[in-house]
């Protein structure tokens, strides 16, 4: 009677621990998916910055472009 009861037990520990564990590895995945898909949305969000980045250094180069004194190469001094 008592072996069968440590037996049973036994049983119900060792599967305890493998739905634990089971469960474990899953929300792993969980979070390991989820951290991915906030690094595809940061991702993509830059990706779509960047069209009005380069309108920006443009804007800039043709500003500084029609600051400089004629036959200048540089920049025009901001004083």
């Amino acid at each position: 009677m008592i072996v069968g009861i440590v037996v049973a037990a036994l049983v119900v520990v060792l599967v305890l621990v493998g739905v634990l564990g089971y469960n474990s590895l899953v929300r792993g995945r969980n979070r390991t998916q989820e951290a991915w898909s906030q690094i595809d949305v940061e991702l993509k969000r830059r990706h779509d910055l960047i069209p009005n980045l380069v309108e920006t250094v443009r804007g800039y180069a043709d500003r500084a472009r029609l600051r400089a004194p004629p036959g200048s190469s540089a920049p025009a001094d901001r004083s």
